[in-house]
């Protein structure tokens, strides 16, 4: 079921260089904060949700970054784009440091790309438009909705697990049940303490049919064969093109492996989540954390 040439495992890089990132999504949940800028714009303490994402795939090794975008979705090219009026300002003012704040959102050595997805069907359809850019080669596909914390970097965890399986890798995290309705879900054999190989995956089971409580979070590495797999497929749910019925049927061809990353994620698709994120990065930030918990302390009062 799983057998492949040998031959194609060695051939296949053992980097990923290159990144996908969704962003062409309405953002609804956030109305009316998201009417007239991107949910990805929206700021957890000092940066927007899409630059935690970018700079997490910088960490692991990415140096192309492929957004496929929508409409109303400016902002975040100019977000990434060189602003030469603000820089020439604090230039002028001497105010080096926030230069230097403005500089590191865009390194030198980072590449970004953006392609349209002309209609909102489904994540599968969006990872399919990124297809020429990525080519034959391995990549990632991060969701900026999911804001994920680690040491090292969940991403740059994945790729290390990338540089031994040479397969495609899903982080998943455990579920409590009455969520499986919004995750893929996974089941398969452990081959180590982290990893498992996936023998099945379900885009948002009921609890009582879900194949275990394993949840894929917004992280993949995936082999470029999912493209033809995501490409074949018939709508999903919801009547979208589903990425978990993509990767269902690459595991008729290929290893997929789930890998339970060490770190926390935040689901700032959500109100809550994204509260709970603007809190805990605040209080873990060198500068504002210790004076914002005396604040929390005098709120309890």
């Amino acid at each position: 079921m799983h057998n492949r040439p040998q031959r194609d495992i060695l051939k296949r890089p053992m980097s990923v260089q290159k990144a996908i990132f969704p962003v062409a999504g309405l953002g609804t949940r956030f109305l009316p904060a998201t009417k007239a800028q991107p949910k990805e714009m929206l700021p957890v303490v000092d940066k927007p949700l899409i630059q935690y994402a970018v700079e997490e795939a910088y960490a692991a090794g990415v140096r192309e970054m492929i957004f496929v975008t929508g409409r109303h979705k400016r902002p975040i090219e100019d977000h990434f784009d060189m602003t030469f009026e603000l820089e020439v300002a604090l230039e002028q003012a001497n105010k080096q440091e926030l230069l230097e704040v403005v500089r590191s959102v865009k390194p030198d050595d980072m590449e970004c790309i953006y392609v349209r997805q002309p209609q909102a069907l489904g994540l599968g359809h969006a990872v399919l438009c990124g297809q020429r850019l990525v080519g034959n080669q391995p990549f990632a596909v991060l969701l900026a909705d999911d804001l994920m914390v680690g040491t090292p970097p969940v991403l740059a965890q994945m790729v290390e697990q990338f540089k031994e399986w040479r397969a495609s890798i899903l982080a998943v995290q455990e579920v409590p049940a009455e969520q499986t309705r919004r995750y893929g879900i996974v089941a398969g054999t452990p081959v180590s303490e982290r990893m498992l190989d996936i023998n099945r995956i379900v885009e948002k089971p009921a609890p009582e049919v879900a194949p275990s409580r394993l949840g894929v979070a917004g992280r993949y590495i995936l082999t470029p064969g999912v493209f033809h797999e995501i490409a074949t497929q018939p709508r999903g749910v919801g009547g979208e093109i589903q990425l978990t019925d993509g990767i269902a049927s690459l595991l008729r061809r290929e290893k997929v492996f789930a890998y339970r990353y060490e770190g926390k994620r935040y689901d700032c698709g959500s109100k809550e989540g994204f509260l709970e994120a603007n809190v805990e990065l605040a209080l873990a930030h060198p500068q504002l954390g210790p004076g914002f918990r005396e604040f929390l302390k005098r709120l309890e009062l």
